[in-house]
């Protein structure tokens, strides 16, 4: 039986067969079975990951009506500020608990999905850690999920491989491999494959439940110090969702056997209220924490959602929004003087580029990758690269992302000159003078002009992006620069603001105002040139025209959706509810 919801599809598979997943009472699993899936899902996998839901679901919960609660606030008018019931933890001299030596030197890390080829070349790429991604750069479909956990699996044992038959040439891991950090889905998305009591389960307690239950030994037996695994942590906005993972960390801790603080997590400074909130992330992860990082494209992206309803904060176009902007540098200089005070890492992010044009091509917010067969504007680019990079180190980051392998050695280069033998600045470089930083100078308006080739872009590439993650690809590059779902975000909620506020253009588009007619020629104008650049052929049978409607619906909502993913979810899910596909 196939039942078809929303315009793509939701399909599900019946059958007389019972379902062939072994589960513990209470769950049940509607994805495809799989027998290498089986291997993942084993009943006490499964009862791990129920017990994490079972646990912590109604915190989970209260958490997210406590960012509504703040939604509104921030909509009639609120501001988002330090905490004053918490400036003890703020002004207290406490520390987290000593780096491990197994990830002492961070200085330049690699970023990606959960692909099995791209897993490979990621650990082997010289990067001296791996973020493997279940969240933005991952399009969350059930397929893509397991097999990514099968994937982490083979590599945290050593085992993984993968042949290219088209281009008959295999991969296997080399002697030395980049340290393995997994960043889980944020707390607001489920997981719909995975019913507990009824319930979706959590995506990130699926995420982490099973890539813990099934890497914890191995990994600690090939690392050798002691500690791990290693995790990212993503979209908080309270030291009280902090407090849950801790809490999730010490509970995985007690069922494995092994001594608290075994974990160790990153978090993502990628909203705007997180960043009053350092200081009590780093306090309620304490015992498993290595450090902050700048999650610089969500971070924009929040700025916007923050501020839906304050039409005095409207972003210039998204190439103008780099680390150069007041609000962004106070918030860098900010999260290292936390992170070095309180003994971990402060990591730098992607690259960020300004106004600046290279050759031909228009510059975005999002992360530079090599440009083929033109050499002068790969070196230009190149250039934008070591130029980001030098401002971080130099500003005391105690290392950065790449997103491409061909990026690693000139982000290293940097790195190493500054840092030499020093595995990280976390004593030398402070950042004293970032004390002084106040609520103002983290919430400064933002500068620059708002132009028709802004409007254009973020419909472009929003759309292009949408297509790609409903067919499975949840990083793309496009226009030789790596776009995932933090700067498909800032597209969309750029143009919603915009829009909503029927924004005045400068430049060629000066007088002319963001209407919803000015918006829907400019859809159609970039719909033709997206068929002209993929070829009619590739245009017909993607998804463009599907996510060119739910892009420009999301865009002329009366009300912001939080997510874009959130709706383009359900688009994505299918069931097979009954038994084992023959798929």
């Amino acid at each position: 039986m196939m039942v078809r919801l929303g315009n793509i599809g939701y399909a599900t598979s019946m059958s007389n067969n019972i379902n062939a997943y072994d589960v513990p009472e209470g769950l049940e699993i509607r994805g495809r079975y799989s027998e290498e899936f089986a291997k993942i899902l084993t009943k006490d996998a499964l009862q791990f990951v129920a017990d994490l839901q079972r646990e912590f679901r109604n915190r989970i919960k209260y958490a997210m009506e406590c960012r509504k609660e703040a939604k509104r606030s921030y909509n009639e008018g609120g501001l988002p500020g330090f905490d004053p019931a918490t400036r003890y933890i703020r002004e207290g001299e406490w520390t987290c608990a000593p780096v491990p030596p197994a990830v002492a030197d961070r200085r330049v890390e690699i970023t990606g999905p959960v692909e099995r080829k791209m897993i490979i070349n990621a650990l082997n790429s010289g990067a001296k850690v791996f973020m493997a991604d279940f969240e933005d750069a991952l399009s969350p479909s059930w397929e893509n999920l397991m097999s990514g956990q099968v994937n982490l699996k083979d590599a945290v044992d050593g085992s993984i491989s993968f042949h290219d038959k088209a281009r008959n040439r295999s991969y296997k891991l080399n002697d030395q491999t980049a340290k393995l950090f997994v960043r889980p889905r944020g707390w607001h998305l489920p997981e719909t494959h995975i019913l507990i009591d009824g319930e979706p389960a959590t995506g990130c307690l699926v995420d982490f439940g099973l890539y813990f239950f099934h890497s914890y030994a191995a990994f600690r037996q090939n690392q050798g110090e002691g500690f791990g695994p290693f995790f990212y942590l993503p979209k908080m906005e309270h030291s009280r969702e902090a407090k849950i993972w801790n809490c999730v960390f010490e509970r995985a801790e007690k069922m494995a056997g092994i001594e608290r603080g075994s974990i160790r997590a990153t978090v993502l400074i990628e909203t705007l209220p997180a960043v009053f909130q350092m200081d009590e992330i780093l306090y309620e992860l304490r015992n498993h924490s290595v450090g902050l990082n700048c999650g610089r494209w969500d971070y924009i992206f929040s700025y916007v959602k923050t501020f839906q309803a304050h039409p005095d904060r409207l972003l210039p176009d998204r190439v103008l929004v780099g680390m150069t902007q007041h609000f962004m540098k106070s918030y860098s200089e900010l999260l290292i003087r936390t992170c070095h005070r309180r003994g971990v890492h402060a990591m730098g992010g992607m690259v960020c580029f300004g106004i600046t044009k290279l050759l031909n091509l228009i510059p975005k917010q999002a992360a530079q990758i090599p440009i083929r067969d033109d050499p002068a504007a790969n070196e230009a680019a190149l250039d934008l690269v070591r130029k980001d990079k030098l401002r971080e180190v130099n500003a005391g980051h105690d290392g950065t992302w790449a997103a491409h392998p061909g990026l690693i050695p000139a982000c290293m280069k940097i790195f190493n000159n500054k840092m030499g033998n020093s595995p990280h600045q976390i004593q030398t470089m402070k950042r004293e003078d970032a004390a002084n930083i106040t609520e103002e100078d983290l919430l400064q308006r933002p500068r620059g002009v708002r132009t028709l080739e802004g409007l254009r872009l973020n419909t472009r590439v929003g759309i292009q992006y949408l297509a790609a993650w409903l067919t499975g690809s949840g990083s793309v590059p496009l226009y030789n620069l790596m776009e995932d779902a933090a700067t498909a975000e800032i597209s969309r909620v750029q143009n919603w603001q915009w829009l909503k506020y029927q924004v005045e253009l400068d430049g060629d588009g000066l007088g002319v105002k963001v209407s919803r007619e000015l918006f829907g020629r400019v859809v159609d104008e970039e719909m033709a040139r997206i068929e002209r650049e993929v070829g009619k052929d590739k245009f017909r049978k993607g998804m463009y025209k599907e996510a060119c409607k739910m892009f420009t619906r999301q865009c002329t909502a009366p009300a912001l959706d939080d997510f874009l993913t959130l709706d383009a979810y359900n688009h994505i899910v299918i069931h097979h509810p009954k038994g084992p596909s023959k798929l």
